[in-house]
């Protein structure tokens, strides 16, 4: 089962020589992220500094760095694991499409222990500050990167809820701090959160914000994942770890965080209340520009008595996005093919951010067949912003880049087999030459039929393969040839 809270998974790593503590002074201005971003390009361990410059908190680092700490963090040998798992819930067959999607969550939140389950208590509330005895210059924010416009918390859990329905959301959004009692929300155009606020702007109400850090692995991890609106991020989390996740209410805000996490910052969010965000060195490895985003007040601090916190580093790949990436990859891909039966395996390539670029394989039914799975993706959710799709035969590994780059460039005749279009791209996208929206392009790469076009003599040629006969032989006597 995966770890009920941050503390005993750094304890697990630390006996498992996965964890590094650093006793020497480290400033969180610029130092701390190099040291960081070395040691995760490395595939070094998790860090805990333990003298960070201007704060009294311990700052864990780099936990979820290697997809080796992620598994355990959540339990797991494997990430296809969860996706077997989901994959074994939805039979019998559910229907297909986003109708079957809702299915298939009603049936996960059927699990009596997956829901989360309140508390009167937790020990994130052992010491509540408010008012005045709030102050964000005792946290470790980080200054990660030289043009960054400020220090950032790039590892808050942001909690909000429909001012109409009151559905909650729980999002990971970077956080600067503006001063000891201001924070910028950066809530992305395509973002739940982003919605909540402009409805209660338009509706003349503050919104309810509480944001966490330190929560339990599996918490962490479901705030990341590309989950419908109306779907709970904590019922998935409880899912992921086999049990309910306990919740306490807030003191100040009408909204419930994790008993369990390590500090929490609730306030309201006044309607217009906007300040300059950014600039930010982003997971796509630029620098996002300033822009105007929500200035969010805080009231009251709660936290532990002594409270460990957490954050990640962001830049250019890989970084500790990462392993959080593949887990998404391969969490959501029974998911994907009740919305996009036709798919047989897909691969997001961390070098994309794992949205720019997404390769497919399928088991290839009709002439042009690879096109209807391109415009199917454009129409999926999250996967609408991907930019690049490749879609190869079934007998192709996607996750192989050598065996797809052979295989998109070699089978690809460009006039033909290129799809170029437009539609909408993340917001953090700097090539678009407009936010919000740009080219597209996709390619069919997989073997060529004659009702496609492809009429030349002698049809699409066979790949080149050993002679299975000669290839045993060489097996059983490869000790002979002294090789």
């Amino acid at each position: 089962m995966a770890y009920d809270d941050l503390r005993a998974l750094l304890k697990a790593l630390e006996k498992d020589g996965e964890l590094k503590r650093v006793t020497a002074r480290v400033d969180p201005h610029l130092e701390v992220g190099e040291i960081t971003d070395r040691v995760n390009k490395a595939g070094g361990p998790a860090l805990l500094f333990e003298n960070v410059k201007g704060s009294s908190m311990p700052l864990a680092m780099n936990v979820f760095g290697t997809d080796r700490r992620l598994l355990k963090a959540l339990g797991l040998t494997s990430y296809d694991e969860i996706g077997e798992k989901i994959g074994g819930l939805l039979k019998p067959e559910l229907p297909h499409g986003f109708t079957g999607v809702r299915e298939a969550f009603g049936k996960l939140g059927s699990m009596t222990h997956v829901p989360p389950k309140k508390v009167k208590s937790g020990p994130v509330q052992e010491v509540v500050l408010k008012g005045d005895q709030v102050d964000l210059e005792a946290l470790p924010a980080l200054f990660t990167w030289p043009e960054d416009g400020g220090s950032f918390f790039n590892l808050g859990l942001t909690h909000t809820k429909d001012p109409v329905s009151g559905v909650r959301n729980l999002g990971l959004y970077r956080l600067q701090r503006h001063d000891k009692r201001t924070i910028g929300m950066h809530w992305q155009i395509h973002k739940d959160s982003r919605n909540h606020y402009q409805v209660a702007a338009r509706r003349g109400e503050r919104l309810p914000v509480a944001i966490a850090f330190g929560c339990p692995p599996a918490v962490t991890y479901a705030s990341t994942a590309p989950l419908p609106g109306d779907i709970d991020e904590y019922l998935f989390a409880g899912f992921l770890q086999g049990k309910r996740v306990e919740m306490v209410d807030c003191v100040t805000v009408p909204l419930q965080v994790p008993a369990h996490a390590e500090v929490v910052l609730e306030g309201w969010l006044e309607p217009g209340e906007m300040l300059p965000e950014g600039p930010f060195g982003d997971h796509t490895g630029f620098y996002t520009p300033q822009e105007p985003f929500p200035a969010l007040t805080i009231d009251c601090v709660t936290m532990r008595k002594k409270p460990v916190f957490q954050s990640i580093v962001v830049g250019r790949p890989p970084t500790e996005d990462g392993p959080l990436g593949r887990a998404t990859e391969r969490f959501f891909l029974p998911l994907l093919k009740i919305i996009i039966p036709d798919i047989v395996d897909y691969h997001l390539p961390e070098a994309g951010g794992f949205h720019n670029c997404a390769i497919i394989s399928i088991d290839k039914k009709y002439p042009k067949h690879a096109q209807k799975v391109m415009s199917a993706v454009w129409g999926a959710h999250m996967m609408s912003l991907t930019k690049l799709i490749i879609v190869v035969d079934s007998d192709c590994d996607v996750h192989d880049l050598h065996e797809v780059a052979w295989r998109a460039l070699g089978n690809t005749d460009y006039a033909r087999d290129l799809l170029l279009t437009e539609g909408p791209v993340d917001h953090l996208d700097h090539a678009s030459y407009q936010q919000f929206w740009g080219g597209k392009a996709g390619i069919d790469a997989t073997a060529k039929w004659p009702e496609e076009g492809y009429t030349r003599d002698g049809g699409w040629p066979q790949m080149v393969v050993s002679d299975p006969d000669t290839a045993a032989l060489v097996d059983r006597r490869w000790k002979e040839y002294g090789l």
